[in-house]
């Protein structure tokens, strides 16, 4: 005989799926990832600066040893910007274009040679080739503009270079070792290789103008703000009713501002790297500035310390 029983199971309430989101948990989810973003922003933007710092430093001492690859050869380093009275044959020629042999740039060097042969006029047709020729070891990888050629004075194309010559005080006191028509040698460093600088930083200027790493006349015509900078220097440029006439001195800079030109800065957190005629290279606070008339002097006897 079957026996009814009822049926015990209790049936579950039927759960309420949900497609979206409330207004209110969006907004919450919405701070929430704002606050991430603000936190994380500033720690990527460090550790890419880290990264380019270390690539900036390294084109430094590779440009510190092609520099003394050309005191080795001739007992001299380079001639920050040559001239020699319109007698030098190649008028205007940059430091840096100088020592490509010793970048592994040789056969550039060459044609620049052969160019300068056809036509001593860098900023003739003869010229563009090499003249827009970038070299990655004068380009800052926190500068994209310096990874290909200026178009700025399109069809005049130049390559800019991150790097620039220390010719000492100003253009018109060229007591460093990069300078109009120098032949400074080691033994001329009478301050020490270790407390005098040789390159710097400094970006080309904002309307590309200044920075060329081929050739340049500068201000002045002396090659200042192209391929050499003094660390306090001035202002000799049709630049005077929007720059003032100076002294700058080493500071933070910016892509946008023109009268950046006139003094060192980097793109880098702080301040900048500098290449020292011994060799090495160290990065300078902004707090350094008030060292830098000292170090920028070959043999000025001037007392130095670091600590300050």
């Amino acid at each position: 005989m079957n026996t009814y029983l009822p049926d015990r199971r209790i049936p579950l309430p039927r759960s309420r799926g949900r497609t979206a989101l409330s207004l209110m948990e969006l907004l919450v989810v919405i701070a929430i990832l704002g606050v991430l973003i603000g936190l994380l922003a500033p720690a990527v933007q460090r550790a890419r600066d880290a990264a380019n710092r270390v690539a900036c430093l390294n084109n430094l001492k590779q440009i510190g040893l092609a520099l003394h690859g050309h005191h080795d050869a001739y007992q001299t380093f380079p001639a920050g910007c040559s001239y020699r009275g319109g007698k030098d044959p190649y008028p205007y020629v940059s430091w840096g274009a100088r020592v490509l042999p010793w970048l592994e740039q040789g056969d550039l060097w060459g044609q620049i040679g052969r160019a300068y042969a056809a036509d001593r006029e860098f900023r003739s047709p003869a010229h563009a080739g090499y003249r827009a020729t970038v070299v990655r070891m004068f380009s800052c990888p926190s500068d994209s503009r310096t990874s290909s050629p200026s178009t700025t004075l399109d069809p005049f194309k130049v390559a800019l270079s991150s790097y620039l010559g220390i010719s000492g005080l100003d253009y018109l006191s060229p007591d460093g070792c990069l300078y109009l028509d120098s032949r400074t040698r080691l033994a001329d460093v009478r301050d020490g290789a270790s407390n005098t600088l040789l390159v710097g930083e400094r970006p080309p200027s904002a309307d590309q103008q200044f920075g060329w790493l081929y050739a340049g006349l500068g201000q002045a015509e002396s090659g200042s703000g192209d391929m050499t900078l003094g660390v306090r220097e001035r202002n000799a440029t049709a630049l005077a009713a929007r720059c003032w006439r100076g002294p700058y001195e080493f500071g933070p800079g910016s892509f946008s501002n023109l009268c950046d030109l006139f003094h060192y800065w980097s793109p880098h957190l702080g301040g900048s790297h500098f290449l020292f005629v011994d060799g090495s290279v160290q990065f300078l606070r902004y707090s350094a500035a008030p060292l830098l008339p000292a170090l920028a002097s070959r043999a000025g006897g001037e007392p130095i310390d670091f600590a300050d």
